[in-house]
Formats: structure tokens, C-alpha cells, sequence
């Protein structure tokens, strides 16, 4: 009887193109497959609400390799066809086509889907959601016909699409029921630089608010009714309510699920033969001493590389700072960092903040658990540092623009 040696990645995505490339890197020679299910080869998804929905960037850019990179690495990529269902006591998944994989080893990157709106109306035509390449080219046409845009949810994809709307001209409302954009990721403070740099660059930001219908005519939106009976007349809905991860593969295989697929810091999960990375992945981080899922593009950049590795059997564990960035008009970010709402006891600012150029710090007992620098650049690795060094820190020195980031930690 032969053994199997096949390693196979269930979705086409970022993390799956990494894991594949990491897999031949690191001399994995055995059969590697990917299904996916969108009918494109891995892309990245940053551009799609920043450089390609403002088509500054064209659709070759997008790719995390060319179209010959797996025939080139020998990666049979079988797209346009979902995985129904895996079953590990067979170490075999099933295909939407009726057909079968078997495989050694499994490695699920199925990422993450926009959570939908359920209010009446969510239905209509020119209600739309931004997660894949389609969904960018939708809202990219809409952008070309439209006048007025109304985005529900001030998370990171409202704040960028609402960017890109008032970059393509259009009037721009956006619906948040908190009181500030991003604010149980950011607090206050620092949530409060994003409300007003939207409504610097003109867009009618409206906090606290509810959303009773999408109205429409002949199935087509034209507005928000808000639960105060107010209306806000629009071409086109954007909505932005956060995203759930693709965990229903694992959940119904059997496979141990919490906001995510529980994986240990090898990115294994309750199956010893099936790992996860990316959006999907609830994974034990070291540093932090807890299970995190972080939905950001570094996350499924490097994450899936610690996962290739340890499906081939080496002794990782993936203890990363988390990372991500966001690029708005004039405003570009970096985050490095982990912190859970309310997890901190104090902000720390240095530099301009009204001017926004500075860098602010989250931390608790004096250490910092995350830095974000705004239009500052070439600080971040310092940052990591701070976060990684676990130690408290002279607040007064973290304060001023003269003291060296890289000195506050004795190193």
C-alpha cells in the first residue's frame, strides 16, 4: 500500500501562496495542491480598498506570485471549486465537483467573510461589501456612476472606502453606532485623530447612530433610514460591520473552534495533521500568553511560513508582533501590538497630534503593549522592540521627540 504524501492547502489566499512558497523553499518535494475557491490565483487584499480601488494600482500588481509560479513550483492550483467538507479519519477532503483529495497533511487558510447587514433593505441592489477582488471591482464601477455614498462602519474598511470615495470626488456619509470611529480598538484619544481627519476632508460623520432600513426603489438602494427617522440619501451603501472567520470546514470536521480554528503556537490544531493561518486562525501566541486571531495582512503574510514550517516538522512557534498599517488621504499608519479593549491603563503621545505626526503608546503598569506611528516613519522596529522588551519604561522619556526610541529599552 502506498502512503500518501500529498500536502494540501484549502484556500488560495495570501497565507496559502505563502505556505506553498515556504513549503518548496524549505525542500518539500512531495505533491502540493491549493483549491480555492474564487476563480483568481492568490492576491493580496490591502490594494483593494487602497491603490487598486482608487486605480492607482492595476490588477497585475495584486498577485502574490504570476499565474507560472505554480507551474514553475510544481503546485497543482485548482480554483472556481470549493471544499465541502474534510474528513480526517480519512485524511481526505470533498469538492463541491463531486471529486476527492487525499492528503498527509492539511493546511486550512480559508479566511474570512464580511459579517452581512440584517436590517430590511440589505438585500437591494448597490448594497455592498468589500472583501475580494470582485467585490473592489464592484465598488470601483459604482464609484464611476455615483455621487453620493453611504458607509456603514467606521472600522479600518469604512475609514479607507470612505477615503477612496472622497478621493473619487463622491459626497461621502458614514454611520457609526459608536461614538468614534475605531473606538474599542483605539480609545478615545486616538480614535477622536481619525474622526477628524474624515471630516477634515469632508466627510458627514455621524456617531452613535442606528440602522432601522436601506431604503430603496425598483430594487435599487437609495438611502439609510436611520432608527431617529432621519435619511440619508445614497447611490451607493457600503457596509463595513467587521468579519467573521471561514471556520465551518473545521467546526463540522470535529476540529476544536473559538472565534476562529484553535491552533497552538506550531499552528496546529486539534488534528495533528491539519494546521491553520491567516483570518481563520485563533492561534497561541507566546508573547502574549493567550489565542489571538489577527485579521491583518502581515499576520497572513508571515504566519503560514511558521505553519509550512512546522507541517515539514521543525520546531517553530509563531510569537510575531502583530502589525498592520492603513493609508487615508494625507495619513499614513503603522500598529505594532496587541491590546484588548480597555486593556490598557494609559495612553502616551509624542510628537504633533493635531498636526498628525506622532507616535502614540498603549500601556499598562508602565510597559508598552503597543505603538502606533502616524506620518512618522522608520520607528516601527523600535516599537516592536518596546512591545517585545515586556519591561516598564520611563514614561516622561517615551514623551519626548529628543530620547531615541531604541534607548528606552537598555538595549
Amino acid at each position: 500500500m502506498t502512503t500518501n504524501t500529498t500536502y494540501l492547502i484549502v484556500g488560495a489566499s495570501l497565507a496559502g501562496a505563502k505556505a506553498a512558497q515556504t513549503l518548496r523553499a524549505e525542500g518539500f518535494e512531495g505533491p502540493l495542491v491549493m483549491v480555492g475557491e474564487e476563480h483568481e490565483w492568490p492576491y493580496e487584499r490591502p490594494p483593494l480598498s487602497k491603490d487598486y480601488l482608487l486605480g492607482k494600482a492595476g490588477r497585475e500588481t495584486i498577485y502574490v506570485h504570476p499565474r507560472q509560479w505554480y507551474t514553475e513550483h510544481d503546485v497543482d492550483l485548482r480554483l472556481g471549486v470549493a471544499v465541502t467538507a474534510v474528513h480526517p479519519g480519512a485524511h481526505e477532503v470533498s469538492l463541491a465537483d463531486g471529486s476527492q483529495i487525499s492528503y498527509a497533511k492539511l493546511l486550512l487558510t480559508t479566511g474570512s467573510s464580511p459579517r452581512r447587514l440584517s436590517v430590511p433593505g440589505a438585500d437591494l441592489d448597490g448594497v455592498l461589501y468589500l472583501r475580494n477582488l470582485g467585490d473592489s471591482d464592484r465598488i470601483k464601477a459604482a464609484f464611476q456612476s455615483a455621487s453620493k455614498v453611504a458607509v456603514i462602519g467606521a472600522g479600518w474598511i469604512g475609514l479607507e472606502t470612505a477615503a477612496a470615495a472622497r478621493a473619487a470626488g463622491l459626497e461621502v456619509t458614514m454611520l457609526e453606532m459608536a461614538e468614534l470611529p475605531l473606538l474599542r480598538v483605539l480609545g478615545r484619544q486616538v480614535a477622536q485623530v481619525f474622526a477628524t481627519l474624515h471630516q477634515d476632508h469632508g466627510v458627514d460623520l455621524r456617531c452613535g447612530v442606528q440602522i432601522a432600513e436601506i431604503t430603496g426603489r425598483a430594487g435599487q438602494a437609495n438611502g439609510v433610514l436611520l432608527a431617529d427617522g432621519s435619511r440619508v440619501e445614497a447611490d451607493v451603501v457600503i457596509a463595513g460591520v467587521g468579519i467573521t472567520p471561514n471556520s465551518q470546514l473545521a467546526s463540522a470536521a470535529g476540529l476544536e473552534t473559538d472565534n476562529g480554528i484553535r491552533v497552538d503556537a506550531r499552528l496546529r490544531s486539534s488534528d495533528p495533521d491539519i494546521y491553520a493561518a491567516g483570518d481563520v486562525a485563533s492561534a497561541f501566541h507566546p508573547r502574549l500568553g493567550k489565542h489571538v486571531r489577527v485579521e491583518h495582512w502581515a499576520n497572513a503574510l508571515h504566519q503560514p511560513q511558521a505553519a509550512a514550517q512546522a507541517m515539514l516538522g521543525q520546531d517553530v512557534a509563531y510569537d510575531r508582533v502583530p502589525y498592520f498599517f492603513t493609508d487615508q488621504y494625507d495619513l499614513g499608519m503603522e500598529y505594532s501590538g496587541y491590546v484588548e479593549p480597555g486593556g490598557y491603563d494609559e495612553v502616551v503621545f509624542r510628537g504633533d497630534v493635531a498636526g498628525r505626526e506622532f507616535i502614540a503608546f498603549w500601556l499598562s503598569g508602565g510597559q508598552v503593549l503597543a505603538g502606533m506611528n502616524v506620518n512618522i516613519w522608520d520607528v516601527n522596529d523600535a516599537i516592536q522592540e518596546l512591545v517585545r522588551a515586556g519591561q516598564p519604561v520611563d514614561t516622561n522619556a517615551l514623551r519626548d521627540p529628543e530620547k531615541p526610541l531604541g534607548s528606552l529599552t537598555g538595549r
